[in-house]
């Protein structure tokens, strides 16, 4: 029985930086929206769109490069140089008086956070090898995660009955601030250095995504989260005050609703994840995202009303709700599909391959909803989710064990890895162990014995 997660003192202080860290950007979600619309007017959405599709850019192509250099550099240095310059930047929001000073800021802004994700990801199995401990750090990460949707919006609400939302982007400043500070006191390990050249690590995480019938699946599910998620961070703002009529702190209450059906659930599911296993679980939560999506097209044909916004309201918190559920259990799936040393690779494949997802909904969110309407662009949302949960329950098969039977031909492989196996044949060799894809392993075994 492992100890308390936070009687490790450096998971404690990584976990502190990442909740100071989050809790700023929080605060510049909301600002963002609000200085979109102070811009833009009823085009906020298109100016939306376009800042997170940036963003989405830079997260598909640096991330894969920063997971393949994460054994090469000092990871604590890293980190905090990282959050330094996102710090940095934040503070020169609240001057921006120009739409593209918005691309350019948040582009920058990003180019950072796509290094620092994928290392701060794959620094948690490293300092936390005992399963219980990581799995219970995914939903710590997950609630983590709320402060954007959840408490950062709340006393954003709180804070713009006072003062300029400008000033929020001053509050993402100091969170940036205190992280570094958190992250410095912190004893982290270097990575693991994979096998072979950057260019070969950096090719891992896409081969190790291609080769585990798992991983294809989870880039269903990638896109589910990302079409539903998108209709929250492009569309609310205008949703909020152009729809139910809302004022600036109304934005951040739907945003708020969001954030609290995530944490309800990321509370009680490491409990669930024991019992019932990823598979299961993150099926339920696509499929709680197409209701969320559908609820929100019912909303989207319906006139506006007293009812309206507490169903608003409840379809924000399905949507988070249904988003915990896929995303806490990922970091699961990407631990026990890898050898630690493409670890790091495969975090920062997954993180590119993720926000690809985000790079086609976000664009077709933010420009389709200005030409067309709520109703099209969430109808079409609701057809590229169902695509992606039938993708997901076609290539992620139902019986998924971790560990594998499978044969190797003598001569094949490295003779070491066949000291507990049995001889079945002139050449041939059995065991049984928990399977990856690795030099040894290139391939996943057919449902039936076959040679790896």
């Amino acid at each position: 029985m492992s100890t308390s997660l936070f009687a490790h003192r450096d998971y404690r202080l990584l976990f502190t930086a990442q909740v100071a860290a989050l809790f700023g950007t929080g605060l510049t979600t909301v600002a963002l929206g609000l200085l979109a619309y102070e811009l833009a007017g009823g085009n906020a959405a298109i100016v939306l769109s376009t800042a997170l599709t940036l963003k989405m850019v830079a997260y598909v192509t640096v991330a894969p490069i920063a997971g393949a250099y994460a054994g090469q550099l000092p990871r604590r240095q890293f980190l905090m140089a990282l959050n330094g310059i996102r710090g940095a930047i934040v503070l020169a929001l609240p001057f921006v008086d120009q739409i593209w000073q918005i691309y350019v800021l948040i582009t920058l802004l990003q180019l950072a956070s796509a290094a620092y994700t994928p290392t701060y990801q794959a620094v948690l199995p490293d300092i936390l090898p005992d399963e219980r401990d990581y799995t219970k750090a995914l939903s710590a990460a997950q609630l983590a995660a709320t402060m954007e949707t959840l408490l950062s919006p709340m006393l954003a609400a709180l804070a713009l009955s006072l003062i300029s939302f400008h000033w929020l982007f001053v509050g993402t400043g100091l969170g940036f601030a205190v992280s570094v500070a958190l992250v410095a006191a912190a004893r982290i390990p270097n990575a693991a250095a994979g096998d072979g050249a950057i260019t070969e690590r950096l090719a891992a995480g896409l081969r190790l995504f291609a080769a585990t019938p798992r991983l294809r699946g989870l880039l269903g599910l990638n896109l589910v989260v990302a079409a539903a998620g998108s209709v929250v961070m492009v569309n609310t703002v205008n949703y909020a005050r152009d729809v139910l009529g809302g004022d600036q702190s109304d934005v951040a209450l739907l945003l708020a609703a969001n954030g609290l059906g995530t944490m309800v659930i990321a509370l009680g599911l490491p409990k669930i994840l024991d019992r019932r296993g990823e598979r299961p679980v993150m099926l339920t939560g696509a499929a709680v995202l197409l209701t969320g999506l559908i609820a929100a097209l019912a909303l989207s044909t319906l006139p506006t009303g007293e009812w309206h916004w507490p169903a608003a309201l409840t379809t924000w918190a399905v949507i988070g709700a249904g988003t915990a559920l896929i995303l806490t259990p990922t970091g699961r799936v990407l631990r026990r599909s890898a050898r630690p040393g493409d670890r790091p690779a495969l975090f920062a494949a997954q993180f590119s391959l993720s926000h690809l997802a985000w790079l086609i909904t976000y664009p077709i969110t933010g420009w389709l909803v200005t030409a067309a309407g709520f109703t099209t662009t969430w109808a079409t949302l609701a057809v590229l989710a169902a695509l992606g949960i039938i993708a997901a329950v076609r290539l992620w098969p139902r019986h998924d064990p971790a560990e594998i039977t499978h044969v190797h031909e003598l001569g094949s492989v490295d003779p070491a890895i066949l000291a507990d196996a049995i001889q079945i044949g002139p050449r041939h060799f059995q065991h049984t162990h928990s399977y990856v894809i690795d030099p040894d392993h290139p391939r996943w075994p057919a449902k039936t014995l076959s040679y790896a």
